[in-house]
Formats: C-alpha cells, sequence, structure tokens
C-alpha cells in the first residue's frame, strides 16, 4: 500500500535534498585532497543527523507508516552502500588510484549511482504499478543474491578485483598510458594523445554501481512502493559515503560480519516480496489468479526490527571478533612473530623485491 505525501512537501524535499548533494560534490570538485579523520566524521555524523531528523518531519507530515518506511529504507541501503565501500576499496587498490584523487572518484561513483538508481526506481515504480507478479521475480533474486552473499568466499577472491566485459573491452579499445596525470583522463605523451587509468577506474565505478542497484532497487520495494520514499532513502545513503570512504579506511575489513548480516535483511525481504506476491496475486495460472489468503502482510514494524537486529548483531558481533583478534596476536610471543622473518625468508626477501620494483619504476 502506498501512502501519500503532499506533492508540495515532496517537491520541496527532493529539491532540497539534491542541491545538498551537488553542493557538497562541486566542493570536492574544486578543492580535492584527503580528508581528515576528524573531517570525515563530522560528515558523517552531519548527513546521520540530518536522516533522522528527515524522518521525523516525515512523521509529522504523513504520520508513522511512511517515517517507518523511510527508516527501514534508509538503514537498509545505508548497509548496502557501506557494502559497496569494500568493492570501491579493492577497485581502489587494483588501480592504484593515488590518495588525493580518490575523493573526485567517489564523486563521480556517486553521481553515476544517482543517475543508475533514479533510472531503476522511475522504471521499478511504472513496472509495479502494471505487474505485481514481479515481486515473484524480485523476492526470489533478493533469496538467491542472500544465500550467495551468506556463502564462505575463496580466500584468493577476498582481495581481488575481477575486470567486467565492459572494462576489458575497453582496455583493448582506448589508448592508455599507464601513469595518472593529476584528475585529467587524457594526457599527451610524446605528441599522442592518451587516456590516463583514471578512464577505467571510472569506468569500474559505474559499471559496480548498476550491479548494486540491481541488488538494491529490488530490495526497497520490498519495504515501500512509495517512489517519493524509495528516491529520499537512496540519496541519504548516498550523502557521506565519500566522507565515510576515508572514516572506515582499513576498518571495513574488520566488519567481517556485515556480509552475512545484510544476507539475513536481503532473505527476508524477499521472503516478504514473495509473500506479498502471494496475497495479491494476480497470476491466472496460480490458483485461479486469487490470491492467497493463508499469506500473512508483514508489517513495517517488523522490517524495520529485523534490519536493525541484523546489522546491529552483525556490527557488534564483528567488532567482538576484532578485538579478539587483536588480544590473541598481542598475546603471542614476540619469538613466534618473528619466526618467519629468523630464516631469512620473510622479511629480507619481500623487502629487497619491493625495493627493487621501486627502482624499476623509477627508470
Amino acid at each position: 500500500m502506498v501512502h501519500e505525501l503532499p506533492v508540495t512537501f515532496e517537491v520541496i524535499a527532493l529539491a532540497a535534498m539534491v542541491v545538498l548533494l551537488v553542493a557538497d560534490l562541486l566542493i570536492v570538485g574544486r578543492r580535492p585532497h584527503v580528508p581528515s579523520m576528524k573531517e570525515s566524521a563530522v560528515w558523517v555524523g552531519f548527513y546521520v543527523a540530518l536522516a533522522l531528523v528527515f524522518g521525523g518531519i516525515v512523521w509529522g507530515v504523513g504520520g508513522v507508516t511512511p517515517a517507518a518506511e523511510f527508516y527501514a529504507g534508509w538503514l537498509m541501503e545505508y548497509s548496502l552502500s557501506v557494502d559497496n565501500l569494500f568493492v570501491f576499496v579493492i577497485i581502489m587498490a587494483r588501480f592504484a588510484v593515488p590518495r588525493e584523487q580518490q575523493q573526485r572518484v567517489l564523486m563521480v561513483g556517486i553521481i553515476m549511482a544517482l543517475i543508475f538508481r533514479a533510472a531503476f526506481i522511475l522504471a521499478g515504480a511504472a513496472l509495479i504499478e502494471q505487474f505485481t507478479w514481479l515481486f515473484y521475480i524480485f523476492g526470489a533474486f533478493l533469496i538467491w543474491t542472500a544465500i550467495h552473499q551468506a556463502l564462505p568466499e575463496k580466500e584468493e577472491d577476498k582481495d581481488d578485483y575481477k575486470e567486467n566485459l565492459l572494462i576489458r573491452q575497453m582496455r583493448k579499445v582506448l589508448p592508455l598510458h599507464h601513469q595518472y596525470d593529476g584528475g585529467r583522463l587524457t594526457t599527451r605523451v610524446d605528441g599522442r594523445k592518451l587516456f590516463t587509468p583514471l578512464i577505467i577506474v571510472f569506468l569500474a565505478i559505474g559499471s559496480t554501481d548498476v550491479l548494486f542497484a540491481v541488488d538494491s532497487i529490488p530490495a526497497i520495494f520490498g519495504i515501500t512502493r512509495d517512489p517519493f520514499i524509495v528516491f529520499a532513502t537512496n540519496l541519504f545513503a548516498l550523502m557521506g559515503l565519500r566522507q565515510l570512504y576515508f572514516l572506515l579506511g582499513g576498518l571495513l575489513d574488520r566488519l567481517v560480519y556485515l556480509p552475512y548480516a545484510l544476507s539475513v535483511v536481503l532473505g527476508f525481504i524477499g521472503v516478504k516480496l514473495i509473500l506479498e506476491a502471494l496475497h495479491t496475486n494476480s497470476l491466472s495460472w496460480i490458483n485461479g489468479g486469487e490470491g492467497f489468503e493463508w499469506a500473512p502482510e508483514v508489517p513495517i514494524w517488523l522490517s524495520l526490527t529485523v534490519i536493525v537486529v541484523s546489522l546491529a548483531v552483525g556490527t557488534v558481533a564483528s567488532l567482538v571478533k576484532s578485538a579478539h583478534d587483536a588480544r590473541k596476536e598481542a598475546a603471542q610471543p614476540a619469538v613466534e612473530r618473528g619466526a618467519e622473518g629468523e630464516d631469512g625468508a620473510g622479511t629480507v626477501e619481500p623487502a629487497t623485491e619491493a625495493a627493487e620494483a621501486a627502482s624499476d619504476s623509477a627508470k
């Protein structure tokens, strides 16, 4: 069921959110730099507080149901955005993006994500209005995604970014230079115009955004069908994502249980979508086109509870494990920690190889 909010409120709110996001991105374009932990924390806190306040405004304007839908959708989309950061970190490392240019890359990535998600939202809202049976497909897709996310990742694939078909083909077509030239997409070498690796990074980020939109948009439609709330949750999830990247940094590796928490959330939303599809069934070859009375409608408060509890448990469990591993490593005898280096193969050779590589690069 769609809970209507005043059209005037929706227009003003969307305009304000877009202006705020664009202003933040323009600041980056004018002054690319590596933000400090304090700066990143302040901006992330500001955007989180803004989302909480906005939810309160929605509550005052439209009541508790749209506000609960916004909070549930924002939490889910924000957590999926954090999951995006895992891939962004790998892409940045894979293509050795200079630290001072990473903000610019993230800015372009956020703009691409906004465009792709807006297109998916408009298309999804139009399709769902006409074909409610799509919830069967959305639900099955989310359950499959949840199972795939929960499967243990192979050790050799954890820190590896696999280039998709688009990136591999563009490498063959574009004349590429192997070095960056500040924030430029092209450079000149011996009078020849070449693309810098930054163009491939943008393509990698953009194609990744498409894949994440395919996951997140069906999931948010499992919480609300209101296009305004769907778009608002995505906007707020993207706000502060750039600062969150620098705030978390290496801490992302410590959130080892976040993928499992997300798999629970996606699986729950998938089941919710299928139950709703069964309840409002219109396919003639299923139960004669009649809905199943036994299929319950999952209330929004239950969705919000499952999302909050899953993410909280996943985060706390990850931090507890990280603290336990740190204590275990600290308690390990120094002799054992240095054992690999004593035989001359654990520390000397890698250092020598790194020095040789740096020398070759300088040449």
